[in-house]
């Protein structure tokens, strides 16, 4: 057997530090999994309160549209983009066993960003009215534009106190220290909960985004400790000659482009939605942020556990330890996501019922899911691009993916576009067939076919880039160990087909025996029982394919147990 084909390369060859690097890297995914799980739950519970109170309306339509630029601030300037770039060249400084020049690179980048976040924020808040109007929703009535503005203000606190917290998790992260930085999210949920439960009765939508500040200094604050336990120094000073500063700098200036293009396809998709009727900008958001749960508890954790590890073995140019870890990375996504698509097509409509609560009704479950069910796609897709991009800036090429990021964003922009019939109704517009409705909605009640092809559009564009991505990692490194890749594909896509028709088959089941009447015990019934025998009749499926994944439930369980004392 090759290298190639082997479930588990480096522990098959012997090589014990390959076991070693295994076991730490399934040992440190478990725990941040962990942590992200606990910070999905807490989300859920905002989920269901935010929706019974304002469902798909105006104000549900204005927090979405008002956290788009805050949170743009905060990917381009203190985001992943910087952690891509700052990681590494922090880490060369404490691999070299140099703490203090470590220090100061730290507290050079902190400084720096947190007035430059602090500038563009200002700015931001004195201008929010027209960038709502300009940029954000043509279509959003005058006074969902001022609310939308006002709600900007609040959430811009909360982006400058990101600034900071975004550097300290790649401090500690850099350290190999994963459970503090997977713990901030947590904390940021907690605090939009509070705001949901104690500041939204009086303060209504502004209740939320006043939660969401406090969330932002929750996610400082659990950091914290982690900084005094490594001892961690900072200096008030700029260092704006300092060298390491500007090669940061030009690090992540691509990879800022990047991010850049990303957020712009979110704004025109928010902006095409905003005139599709009022729902679609927040129905978008919730699919959206509902897909986000798989794509962070598997493609998110992965990737900011393997990051580390891929960075190292570039400095080392160990080739074979590249292609093993991004191939065993990969191949875990692709088990995770795939059945977790296909299980949320078949099972989402009667989970999303579980929001119809209030101002939550069938109307807005049926948006919502046809969001869902076209950024199921996605979920493998993103998921993928994050391992796949990671491989990239582990070896300091960060131009890469922004040049492969400027056709997904050409793809994304032109299929949202033509797909959710604004083109249809900008060319009658144009050529006299119907009357011109200046920034009003197109349509007086929004399709839920409309909203999912914007969805559809997204998955589509980041499927473009995590092809050309691989394409272009295969003839740099080689070898990807696309066969090992492909045999997990297939044998993954037919399981999870297996698992659907189980799925169609309890549905079907259920609908015969009557049970199908809308009552909460019975929609909870069913969804546990469809997910229980789904993940049964997969994992029976994986083994009768003799699915070579299975092997590394050993090396799972032990890294449980060593984890466990932690």
């Amino acid at each position: 057997m090759t290298s190639e084909t082997q479930p588990i390369p480096a522990a098959a060859s012997g090589d014990r530090s390959g076991d070693r690097r295994l076991q730490q890297i399934i040992r440190s995914t478990i725990t941040v999994v962990l942590a992200f799980a606990f910070t999905r739950v807490v989300s859920l519970a905002q989920v269901f309160i935010i929706a019974r109170e304002f469902g798909v309306g105006p104000d549900a339509d204005a927090f979405t549209a008002a956290n788009l630029i805050p949170e743009l601030i905060f990917n381009l300037i203190s985001g992943g983009a910087l952690a891509n770039a700052f990681i590494p060249v922090f880490s060369g400084y404490l691999a070299r066993e140099d703490r203090p020049g470590a220090w100061k690179i730290a507290s050079h980048i902190i400084n720096t960003v947190f007035i430059a976040t602090l500038v563009v924020s200002l700015i931001i808040a004195l201008i929010a009215p027209w960038v709502v109007r300009t940029f954000v929703a043509s279509g959003f009535t005058p006074d969902q534009v001022t609310l939308t503005a006002n709600l900007m203000r609040v959430l811009l606190v909360g982006t400058v106190i990101f600034s900071v917290s975004g550097i300290l998790m790649g401090i500690l992260q850099s350290h190999q220290r994963f459970l503090l930085p997977a713990l901030a999210p947590i904390m940021y949920d907690i605090g939009i909960l509070a705001g949901v439960l104690f500041l939204l009765p009086t303060l209504g939508v502004y209740g939320v985004a006043l939660g969401a500040v406090a969330g932002a200094a929750l996610h400082l604050g659990i950091q914290l400790p982690g900084l005094f336990q490594i001892r961690a120094r900072w200096m008030p000073q700029f260092g704006w000659n300092d060298r390491d500063l500007w090669r940061v700098i030009r690090l992540m200036l691509p990879n800022v482009a990047a991010l850049a293009l990303f957020n712009i396809n979110f704004l025109v998709m928010t902006n095409i939605a905003s005139r599709l009727g009022t729902g679609a900008v927040s129905s978008f958001g919730w699919g959206w942020r509902l897909m986000q749960i798989p794509q962070t508890l598997i493609g998110t954790a992965m990737a900011t556990v393997i990051f580390p590890t891929l960075s190292a073995l570039s400095a080392l140019n160990d080739a074979k330890g590249k292609r093993e870890s991004m191939s065993g990375a990969l191949r875990f996504i692709l088990i995770g996501t795939i059945p977790s698509a296909v299980g949320l097509i078949f099972v989402g409509r009667p989970l999303i019922s579980l929001l119809e609560r209030g101002a939550f009704d069938a109307s807005a479950s049926a948006l919502v899911y046809s969001a869902l069910q076209f950024f199921a796609l996605g979920i493998i897709v993103h998921s993928a691009l994050e391992i796949v991009a990671s491989s990239f800036y582990a070896d300091k090429d960060t131009l890469t993916p922004l040049m492969v990021r400027v056709g997904g964003t050409v793809i994304n922009v032109s299929l949202a576009y033509v797909l959710s019939g604004v083109a249809a109704a900008d060319f009658a517009y144009t050529n006299g067939l119907l009357p011109r409705l200046g920034f009003r909605p197109l349509l007086a009640e929004v399709q839920p076919l409309s909203v999912g092809m914007l969805a559809f559009a997204n998955s589509l564009a980041i499927a473009f880039e995590v092809a050309v991505l691989l394409v272009i990692l295969r003839r740099r490194w080689h070898s990807i160990n696309e066969n090992a890749l492909a045999r997990t594909l297939w044998k993954t896509l037919l399981a999870s087909l297996i698992m659907a028709l189980a799925i169609t088959l309890i549905s079907f089941l259920w609908d015969m025996l009557g049970l199908n009447n809308g009552r909460l015990i019975y929609t909870l019934a069913l969804i546990g029982l469809e997910v229980g025998i789904a993940a049964l009749v997969f994992f029976g499926a994986a083994w009768a394919l003799k699915m070579e994944e299975l092997n590394l439930i050993p090396y799972i369980l032990r890294a449980r147990r060593k984890a466990a004392p932690a």
